[in-house]
């Protein structure tokens, strides 16, 4: 094997130092490294070697730029949701086998949704995924007559022109939430809201409906909340100046149900004992040992496919009907509910 060439501190390898590494042309490696045909096994591997002893890594995106088509999906996501990290890996595991790569590009509360939109625009992906967006639908037609446009975990009826919608019953989650609070034997069940958040007045609308349901019109409560843990906090410690408490609550999301249950702790009141909680998306902050939150599931492997499948879809011309593709959630029964009192525990 010939000597090392010198690849200059903080540059990345080239197929040129690879071509030196393995004593061959450039032109030769650049046929191993497309998988094209002309390279023989034994040739191939020894080019495979060098490349992994020097740490070349092929330039996808430059090959890419350098062709007609990008086989980019851009995917807006929120920095602060937990949700949408879950949407993120599971975008991955639909694209990758798809021949697509997956740009991403946050929203934070210094970086709004136009600016990341505008990077994943600049970076010539094909088509955007849009995770729980909260612009006007006349952007999102905007945005659809330039590139397909997949909005996640929102309602859009109608949904503009260019613009596919993919999200849960975010309804019938709140609908299974009071109907297993009732079946445990709560009444007093209040529901701490999403305000204007994706999805929040789906959820709103679900628990007004299953309490009706079961008579319970008078005990509808909607107290104003939001995404966040301080949002829930805030919302527990006006529960906790109020005599008598509601037996149960119903929160937005796992975040804002994460800052009910600390505040409940702090102030002394056991969960499930003395009030049962649930939250909604199943995160993987629900699923910690120490919160054990039961909540409503989203089918986020779902949810992705179907995201990806649409956008890829559109992108091949293929024949796409219109409408929302909405999945069904499902309740997961975990250690922050009970009986009222705690009754029947044991």
């Amino acid at each position: 094997m010939p000597a090392t060439p010198a690849v200059p501190d903080g540059k990345r390898p080239t197929l040129a130092h690879v071509a030196a590494r393995a004593g061959v042309s450039v032109a030769l490696v650049s046929i191993v490294m497309r998988g094209a045909y002309g390279a023989s096994d034994a040739t191939r591997e020894r080019v495979l070697r060098a490349a992994e002893e020097i740490g070349y890594r092929p330039d996808t995106r430059a090959r890419l730029l350098r062709s007609s088509r990008s086989r980019l999906l851009g995917v807006q996501f929120g920095l602060r949701h937990p949700f949408h990290t879950d949407l993120v890996e599971g975008i991955y595991a639909a694209a990758e086998p798809a021949g697509y790569q997956v740009a991403l590009s946050a929203v934070a509360p210094s970086r709004g949704e136009r600016q990341a939109v505008e990077a994943l625009l600049a970076d010539r992906c094909e088509a955007l995924i849009l995770l729980g967006p909260e612009v006007p639908a006349a952007r999102l037609a905007e945005l659809g007559a330039q590139v397909p446009v997949v909005s996640v975990a929102r309602r859009l009826r109608p949904a503009p022109p260019g613009v596919d919608v993919v999200r849960s019953a975010d309804d019938e989650g709140a609908r299974q939430a009071v109907e297993h609070l009732v079946a445990l034997g709560h009444r007093a069940i209040v529901h701490i809201d999403g305000g204007r958040a994706p999805g929040a007045a789906d959820r709103r609308r679900g628990y007004r409906t299953a309490m009706n349901r079961h008579g319970l019109a008078d005990h509808v409560r909607v107290l104003p909340g939001g995404l966040t843990e301080e949002d829930g906090a805030r919302a527990a410690r006006t529960l906790l100046a109020e005599a008598p408490r509601p037996s149960a609550v119903l929160a937005f999301n796992d975040r804002c149900a994460t800052g009910v249950l600390d505040t409940f702790l702090r102030a002394g009141v056991t969960v499930p004992d003395e009030i049962s909680v649930v939250g909604f998306d199943d995160t993987r902050l629900a699923r910690l040992a120490h919160i054990d939150l039961t909540t409503v599931a989203q089918d986020i492997p779902r949810i992705a496919q179907l995201a990806v499948g649409r956008a890829i879809a559109r992108l091949d011309g293929e024949d796409v009907p219109d409408g929302e593709n909405v999945i069904p959630p499902r309740l997961v029964v975990r250690g922050t509910t009970a009986p009222p009192g705690g009754a029947g525990r044991g």
